[in-house]
């Protein structure tokens, strides 16, 4: 977690780094009555760019959601009636600085013309005459940071909330349907908030919350699992038996052995929302260990390089299994799971994820 001193300190750093830039450091006085009492900053800078020259007021932050800036867009249109309506003096920008800035964050900063800087280095100064726009991606710890919310058992908390997106649900309801701690479900529910994806209702013991938001969800989870590479998978051939005929029979010698799977990609979809004429591939989720690999020996499975008619995507714990459906005498992934499998994947795979979201899926 970087200081306000570092982070002040590579704003500065990345404005000089403009061309022909001049930065001038102002003393802040303690009570500016250009601002006070509505809103406080902590910096004041002269940036002079080509011949132009803004006043940037600047305020240090941890990190900025859509809620947060909300908040602070208030207090700036407050200020700013003082100091916009100053004779003689150069144009004013406000900037927010934070470590991390959220995408629904940065839109809105754009939208209401208030600029912003990122410890990735993402500098925004949307002044009259002078325009500045450098979109870098997040640092590494902030990125890992978002990436550990779409993993392990935060995925759960948001995988449940998708599937019961628009109902009104305590912290405790969530944990159970999730299978997490109460922490963990709390500290997930709180930060839809701050991205203003879910609705709160109650105070104290009778709090509960709505996600109102899912397809913002799931774009942002699209989005995340751009950044990441394709699970593992292992590509076997099974000989004899077409796509429809090879589910049926790894499925029924998969719950024989007890050994946990889900169907996924195409051959989940088809069964969710029919699309394509015929699948040539069956892919499914399943929890490595003594009965899987019985399981594959007695199907006859062959690891292979090319030409593999299944392919098994390993699954690390038994919480990935949560939420798979029962249809056609087979258990499938989530509508949720099979469109993330599906929307990165080659071929036709995007298309038939389309077409899954908007019939199944729904949002």
């Amino acid at each position: 977690m970087l200081t306000q001193r570092q982070l002040i300190d590579q704003l500065l750093e990345a404005l000089r780094a403009l061309p022909s830039a001049r930065v001038q450091f102002r003393i802040k006085p303690r009570w500016d009555s250009a601002t006070a009492p509505h809103w406080q900053y902590d910096l004041r800078l002269d940036l002079g760019l080509g011949g132009r020259a803004v006043t940037m007021l600047v305020e240090a932050m941890r990190s900025l959601y859509p809620r947060d800036v909300r908040q602070k867009l208030w207090q700036i249109r407050a200020a700013s009636q003082t100091w916009s309506d100053a004779p003689g003096e150069q144009q004013t920008v406000p900037l927010l600085l934070a470590e991390s800035i959220s995408s629904g964050a940065r839109e809105l900063l754009e939208s209401e013309r208030v600029g912003y800087y990122d410890s990735g280095g993402s500098l925004h100064v949307p002044a009259e005459d002078m325009f500045v726009h450098i979109d870098r991606p997040p640092s590494k710890p902030v990125s890992k940071s978002h990436r550990s919310r779409f993993s392990g058992r935060r995925a759960q908390v948001l995988h449940a909330l998708l599937i019961h997106h628009g109902e009104w649900l305590s912290v405790k309801s969530v944990a159970e349907r999730a299978h997490v701690s109460p922490a963990t479900a709390s500290q997930v529910l709180a930060e839809l908030e701050r991205h203003e994806w879910a609705d709160t209702r109650g105070m104290g013991p009778r709090k509960t919350r709505s996600l109102v938001q899912p397809a913002a969800l799931l774009d942002a989870w699209v989005r995340q699992r751009d950044l990441l590479r394709a699970p593992p998978t292992e590509r076997f051939y099974v000989p004899g038996a077409d796509a429809a005929e090879l589910a049926q029979r790894l499925s029924h010698l998969f719950e024989a052995r007890g050994a946990d799977y889900a169907l996924t990609h195409a051959a989940a979809a088809q069964h969710y929302a029919p699309f394509l004429s015929s699948i040539s591939r069956v892919h499914c989720r399943l929890l490595t260990g003594p009965a899987a690999t019985l399981a594959l020996d007695e199907l006859g499975a062959r690891s292979v390089d090319e030409g593999a008619n299944l392919v098994v995507i390993p699954a690390k714990s038994s919480g990935e299994f949560l939420f798979r459906q029962r249809l056609g005498g087979l258990w499938l992934a989530s509508p949720i799971q099979v469109y993330l499998d599906l929307v990165h994947s080659g071929g036709r795979a995007p298309e038939l994820a389309e077409h899954m979201r908007r019939e199944r899926i729904g949002f």
